[in-house]
């Protein structure tokens, strides 16, 4: 459902949300060393990150990505929309453009309420509900 830079940007978000304790910034290699994706894509998603006010940047020697308090707050829903847009709740699982409750795809009946169980799951889930897991052990970014 969710496109594979949205979920690289949630990882990226958590593994920042990760470092919010010791109040460390990252740098892009050292993001996408961590979750494992493509340094280049990692980039470009912080960039998009940062204008939607999801993460901070700073430049600089000691510069790098970070969150804010106010950040580390934020739902999960927030970077699917700033990401994939707030249509991606709508989707037809098969990825039909036509599917409707009128017209629908043989997965629609089915998907769809694990479709709305997913955002309500984005929009309850904060970010430091997520890193403060990965900082237990309880829950990994890699795999």
């Amino acid at each position: 459902m969710l496109s594979l830079t949205c979920k690289a940007s949630i990882k990226a978000v958590i593994y920042l949300g990760s470092k919010y304790d010791s109040k460390s910034k990252a740098g892009i290699k050292e993001i996408a060393e961590f979750i494992n994706e493509n340094e280049h894509t990692v980039g470009k998603l912080l960039q998009r990150l940062v204008k939607k006010q999801i993460i901070n940047s700073s430049k600089g020697p000691k510069g790098g990505f970070f969150i804010t308090n106010r950040q580390k707050n934020q739902h999960v829903i927030q970077i699917v929309y700033a990401i994939d847009g707030k249509e991606v709740f709508g989707k037809c699982g098969l990825g039909l453009s036509k599917c409707s409750e009128t017209r629908p795809c043989p997965f629609h009946n089915d998907f769809k309420p694990i479709r709305d169980l997913f955002k309500k799951m984005c929009a309850e889930k904060r970010i430091c509900d997520l890193y403060e897991e990965v900082n237990k052990g309880i829950a990994y970014l890699t795999g």
